[in-house]
């Protein structure tokens, strides 16, 4: 027969595996954490307007999917395509499937709340990011 103390420390062992398995296993790539990302659509451009690449994955980790616009002689990234699953929501409060950042040099320059998983961008909602450095330096 198990003695109370024994099954106590079983159940305390599984749970701290659990909660330490939880920790470890970081961030999903594509999913920001809940709570850190203005949901509404207007408030989320706004911010990712203001940020940098280093600065978005920071923020929201690694994209689900991302595509890279090179320079052919140098290899340099001018642009990329990059797509987050389930983070902002619509008027009526469904998520949207996927947030799409479309960005040039290093900023958002528009960004896209799409309906499906990304494949088909024409339906959705766009909204082109103001730039914040009119003078291009």
């Amino acid at each position: 027969m198990m003695s109370t103390q024994t099954w106590l420390n079983g159940v305390l062992a599984v749970g701290l595996l659990s909660v330490s398995s939880a920790l470890w296993a970081g961030p999903t790539p594509g999913v920001a954490a809940p709570g850190a990302v203005p949901e509404d659509e207007q408030a989320f451009v706004d911010k990712v307007g203001k940020m940098n690449r280093a600065e978005l994955i920071a923020w929201l980790g690694e994209p689900a999917r991302a595509e890279d616009v090179k320079l052919k002689d140098s290899g340099r990234v001018v642009a990329s395509i990059w797509h987050y699953h389930n983070i902002n929501k619509d008027a009526k409060g469904a998520y949207y499937p996927t947030t799409e950042l479309d960005i040039i040099e290093d900023q958002v320059s528009v960004v896209v709340f799409l309906n499906n998983d990304g494949s088909d961008a024409s339906s959705g909602q766009t909204y082109e990011v103001p730039n914040t450095n009119p003078s291009g330096i």
